[in-house]
């Protein structure tokens, strides 16, 4: 199939996609915070719900996004061959980082591993039509916990070398993230980012089924299954809620007209637009940090460590926000631009 017979996508222009930029900065903000709580241990309950939704909503959300980035790139046209070329080459490059963060020694389950993976097998899916596509996300989503099911009772994958292992996380066992979970979510932000990001009869509907679906996980989770794993429906359902509600009200803040309330809009858009396109550079320095705390200091805290806090959450986030604003992109991201053939230019944002 040809890239021009897919459904008329939404043409990218020159300026940057604010939405995107802003959604990428809350996840990666969220992504921040969920590794961070062993900084705290002692905190109160409702403290406690509040950073596990935060740490639900990281992964998934970020996922969304880079299917709208991927469809950004496709909708640029810049041959099929180059851009599944290019798309691979980061990917690869993500899976390679991922693993090398592995051996950091940190208490991190690294994501960055599992998004490389992502890039490989999505962004091929997105040669098909809208309709195909549609199809294809649902049908992921209705079979993911039965596929992973089968996975999880296949004990001969754990009798298999390392490496396969570690491909098997990938794909199904890893035990916080994996490509059937993440998938339905980066076919799903290329699909909005198809229909436009704006307000509309889509936006209203995934602000209905937020709360439904967030609701139903918590009370399924309470009254009907006993032991909700990780990626099975319920699990799903959670992440659902959270990242329609998410999505919800960062397109709407960014569809506000009125004056006064769009300075407001702006002030509050502009450090998420910085640390969104910084992302990954932001996410490497984290997990250095906690990497260093954990050998200098014997592991993670027994009690709550403030300044701990702040160095792997607040003290990246002005690092990221400074680097933005004075040098442009990210190392990371440079890296990445680099030698998939689309270089950022320094100073460039």
């Amino acid at each position: 199939m040809h890239l021009e017979t897919r459904d008329a996508p939404l043409r990218s222009s020159v300026k940057r996609l604010v939405v995107p930029d802003v959604l990428r900065g809350v996840a990666i903000v969220a992504m921040l915070i969920a590794p961070a709580v062993p900084m705290i241990p002692d905190v109160p309950r409702a403290l406690s719900f509040v950073m596990g939704n935060i740490n639900s909503l990281a992964s998934p959300l970020f996922a969304l996004v880079m299917g709208m980035s991927a469809q950004i790139v496709w909708n640029r046209n810049g041959g099929i061959g180059r851009t599944m070329l290019q798309q691979s080459l980061r990917g690869v490059i993500l899976i390679a980082l991922g693993v090398w963060m592995m051996t950091w020694g940190s208490w991190v389950a690294v994501v960055l591993q599992y998004l490389g993976v992502l890039l490989i097998v999505g962004v091929p899916l997105l040669l098909l039509g809208t309709r195909a596509l549609i199809i294809v996300t649902a049908a992921i989503a209705i079979v993911s916990q039965p596929l992973l099911e089968l996975a999880r009772g296949a004990g001969w994958i754990y009798l298999q070398p390392a490496p396969v292992i570690e491909i098997a996380n990938w794909l199904a066992l890893g035990p916080s993230y994996r490509l059937i979970n993440l998938l339905p979510f980066f076919l799903l932000g290329a699909i909005l980012l198809r229909r436009g990001i704006r307000r509309d009869r889509v936006l209203w509907i995934m602000a209905v089924i937020a709360p439904i679906a967030y609701l139903v996980s918590m009370i399924g989770g309470r009254f009907l299954v006993a032991d909700v794993r990780s990626g099975d429906y319920l699990d799903t359902l959670r992440d659902v809620g959270l990242v329609f509600a998410t999505y919800v009200v960062v397109v709407l803040i960014a569809e506000m007209r009125r004056t006064g309330a769009t300075q407001i809009r702006d002030a509050v858009f502009a450090p998420l637009r910085a640390w969104g396109q910084v992302a990954l550079s932001l996410y490497l320095l984290h997990v250095g940090i906690i990497a260093w705390w954990a050998h200098t200091l014997n592991g993670r805290p027994q009690q709550n460590e403030p300044l701990g806090w702040l160095a792997v959450v607040v003290l990246p986030l002005i690092i990221g926000w400074m680097w933005w604003r004075f040098v442009g992109p990210g190392p990371v991201e440079w890296l990445l631009g680099w030698v998939t053939g689309r270089p950022k230019r320094r100073g460039s944002r």
